[in-house]
């Protein structure tokens, strides 16, 4: 930057100071990167003080093309434009930079030019550049959120906890979003330069990047790859061979850089948590507070009557456009919405699965939280959709013989359930339903369904279903690899003996409901004498099930019992969650930034049959980037296994080590370890004889 034929020598950036300052450090400590609305200072080495009326000007160029250019005031002037002020020590002239809290956020050039008294150029430096990122701190920003505790989780945690499973088996994995991870922060600017909109038109786009709904939209929709550029396949079945299988994924660093480093190239594979934990990522490091849901019992309403209508077939699959998946992944964005009436700011559902066009894209939201609780649906983006998500009813039917159907049962509660988030005081489950809808059952729940244009309706299971039949599904929580038994319990409460024809079907389902095969049926013919129960049980074997569960170890067994006379069946539904071991993460020793660490991973195979193909992958923010280790040979029965891996940490602080396992046979084990990175005391007298 120095020209020695010049009056201006250098330009400070003062990135040390600066990025201090603005809490991004963890990003880059050599290049500056700035929040918005809050000021920063550089300074310029001049040969002599500046000639008499000579003065400095700044300029700022976006794009690649120079699509937008600003001139920076001398002094202070309306809120909505940037300035500086000057101080000069002799040959130094610091120069304070004030942004105003919606300016653009993007990858800044920066020209620094000596003008004549007469308005010439008489010198120009301009191979300066900056980052600029929205502000949460800073209370004029449209993400402002004022709570410390709230930020440092939902800006400046890079680990964090996904909830998956089913509402009353709910598991997670841990998930390393390292928003502050080498190169992460270009690669996000680089989502967004390649979005529709800025191939479209460049200048517009820019422009448009000071609103955190244009960003936060632009970025769901390009998370997944579905008619655009985007960073992710979506894929909901095996195989999964010429990519990664979504459930081996334990970060997002790995699917940004392969993305960008295969020249915007779409990386396969994602499923829900994935493309939520990637857009997670994304928007935190643009500085955008960002936290991860997960929705159990989520409905997919394809024909937007807000019911699941499920026709079931007990002689074959069950086929149905809508769906309800046992969980389902999206994110929240906290923002200002000054786009939609008062009572909309705060939290706002982003979804980048993509699902169903919004607009003509795939992307959902942003939508307040608010509005979905309230039943207003009106709202942008994509209100009714989300409403159902959280709220339809689910309702079974069957064909009878003459093709008519009839309505088996109506389920108002069990949508929406145990609505979770990680909470900011670690690891454990924060519940979040109640922002989202008002207590089931109560009168002001009622009256938001009948504000969204819901009926309310009755349960079928009325006069016509037999009202001395209980039908319950009783299971342990089985370790996937063992023999269990499912007990299917026909309880007569009548005063009469029932004849009753028990139907019982088990399939393998994905976590999204997709049927991956059938395991087990059973028809059976009994008679449940008068105040008392008749029990069936299944017996559930690895060897058999193996051939059928799908990635997501869920098996969902559906009874129906038929009384003679009754005109109506009862149903019952269980999903069982197969879990999974855990592996073991050992860190030995006290971690020093800088200095080699070594961690130990063993696993136990706990099936009944050998395991081959095992490979371990390893990742942590501020630890290492992805790492694998394959296991050679096979791993028998009851066999452990061990594996060393020695790395040096990057950065100091509270890290996760995050470890997968992956075989032909058992896949999506997850283990981590905490690691406390400390500094390296030098010691004093080395100290003072660096100073003197």
């Amino acid at each position: 930057m120095a020209n020695h034929n010049s009056f201006i020598v250098d330009v400070d950036l003062r990135s040390h100071e600066n990025n201090l300052a603005h809490r991004t450090r963890e990003i880059d400590r050599e290049r500056l990167i700035v929040r918005r609305g809050q000021p920063f200072s550089i300074s310029v080495q001049c040969l002599d003080s500046l000639p008499p009326k000579h003065q400095l000007e700044l300029v700022l160029h976006l794009g690649k093309r120079d699509d937008v250019v600003i001139k920076v005031q001398r002094e202070q002037g309306a809120r909505d434009r940037w300035w500086f002020n000057q101080q000069a020590a002799q040959s130094e002239i610091l120069m304070t930079l004030h942004s105003p809290a919606d300016a653009i956020i993007g990858h800044y050039r920066l020209a620094v030019l000596l003008m004549s008294p007469d308005g010439r150029i008489m010198e120009k430096v301009d191979e300066i550049s900056f980052h600029l990122l929205f502000n949460p701190w800073c209370k004029d920003d449209a993400v402002y959120l004022p709570d410390e505790r709230l930020l440092q989780e939902y800006i400046m945690n890079e680990d964090g906890v996904i909830f998956m499973g089913s509402w009353d088996y709910i598991k997670s994995i841990p998930w390393n979003y390292g928003q502050f991870e080498d190169f992460v922060m270009d690669i996000c600017f680089e989502v967004l330069d390649n979005s529709k909109e800025a191939l479209k038109n460049s200048k517009r786009d820019i422009e448009s990047r000071s609103d955190p709904v244009y960003i936060s939209r632009m970025i769901t929709a390009m998370v997944n790859a579905n008619g655009d550029r985007g960073v992710l396949i979506g894929r909901w079945k095996s195989p999964y061979l010429d990519g990664v299988a979504p459930n081996r994924w334990t970060g997002s660093v790995p699917i940004l850089r392969q993305w960008s480093k295969a020249g915007i190239r779409a990386v396969k594979y994602g499923q829900c948590w994935v493309f939520a934990g990637v857009a997670c990522t994304v928007l935190r490091c643009l500085g955008i507070p960002t936290r991860l849901i997960t929705n159990f019992t989520s409905a997919h309403d394809v024909d937007g009557n807000l019911s699941i209508d499920f026709v079931e077939d007990f002689e074959s699959r069950e086929e149905s456009k809508d769906s309800s998946w046992n969980f389902h992944c999206w994110i929240e964005s906290w923002m200002r919405r000054d786009d939609l009436p008062k009572g909309n700011d705060g939290w706002q559902v982003l979804d980048p699965t993509p699902q169903e066009l919004s607009d003509g894209e795939f992307c959902c939201g942003p939508c307040p939280v608010s509005a979905i609780k309230e039943g207003n649906l009106g709202v942008k983006y994509d209100a009714p959709f989300i409403f159902a998500e959280v709220n339809a009813d689910i309702i079974h039917w069957r064909v009878l013989p003459g093709g008519q159907r009839q309505k088996i049962s109506v389920d108002q509660r069990t949508v929406g359930r145990n609505i979770s988030t990680k909470s900011i005081y670690g690891d454990i489950r924060e519940d979040v339903t109640l922002l989202y809808k008002y207590p089931e059952g109560s009168a002001k729940e009622r009256e938001v369904y009948e504000k969204a244009g819901r009926r309310v309706t009755q349960p079928a299971n009325g006069s016509a279903a037999s009202p001395q039949l209980n039908l319950l599904i009783k299971h342990p929580s089985p370790m996937f690899g063992t023999d269990f038994d499912v007990i299917v319990e026909v309880k007569n409460e009548g005063s009469d003996d029932a004849n009753v024809l028990l139907t019982v079907r088990a399939v393998a389902v994905t976590y999204n409901s997709l049927h991956q095969g059938e395991c087990q049926r059973q028809m059976n013919n009994m008679t449940v004498a008068a105040r008392s129960a008749h029990k069936q049980v299944l017996r559930f074997r690895y060897e058999d099930y193996a051939k059928c569960v799908s990635e997501h170890h869920l098996i969902r067994v559906k009874a129906l019992a038929e009384a003679r006379g009754d005109s109506v069946p009862i149903m019952a539904v269980a999903d069982i969650p197969l879990s999974m071991p855990e592996l073991q993460v050992q860190v030995l020793g006290k971690a020093f930034v800088w200095e080699q660490l070594t961690a130990y991973v063993s696993f136990t195979n706990p099936l009944p049959v050998p395991l081959t193909g095992g490979v371990f992958t390893l990742e942590g923010a501020g630890l290492l980037s992805d790492t694998q280790i394959s296991v050679n040979g096979v791993i028998s029965p009851g066999q452990k296994v061990s594996v060393k891996i020695s790395f040096i940490p990057m950065r100091t602080g509270i890290r996760k080590l995050l470890v997968d396992f992956d075989s032909d046979r058992l896949k999506d084990v997850k283990g981590v370890a905490t690691v406390v990175v400390n500094k390296r005391h030098r010691k004093m007298t080395s100290l003072l004889s660096e100073n003197f």
